[in-house]
């Protein structure tokens, strides 16, 4: 129920930011244990969860213009694509910005794959 006073307190502040900062105190909203992960893969169109969820590809968070936005707690970060190895890493942000730069390698079986 909490979250739902801070989308409440937030939205009725929207555009002023000198007023979102009393919201956020007023809900007890803690911005400093969020963060911002960007992703530079190999392949650059591998899938990006967040927490077993589809996020979208590592090209819709390589930085440019935002990276993937992570909530407070610890999270798992998991980049697929068919034919690789799927890579899967945790995450707990703290207030700053981390880059994540996943390589994924190909399945014995795409190896020998000419597509």
């Amino acid at each position: 129920m909490r979250w739902v006073a801070a989308l409440v307190a937030l939205t009725a502040c929207a555009g002023r930011p000198e007023r979102q900062g009393l919201a956020k105190d007023w809900v007890g909203v803690d911005t400093a244990r969020r963060g911002e992960l960007s992703l530079s893969c190999e392949p650059k169109d591998a899938e990006v969860f967040l927490d077993g969820v589809a996020q979208g590809t590592c090209l819709d968070f390589s930085g440019t213009p935002r990276g993937l936005a992570v909530g407070e707690g610890l999270h798992r970060v998991d980049v697929k694509k068919r034919g690789f190895l799927p890579y899967q890493t945790y995450y707990e942000p703290s207030g700053a910005n981390a880059s994540l730069a996943p390589t994924l390698q190909p399945t014995s079986s795409s190896q020998g794959d000419s597509r």
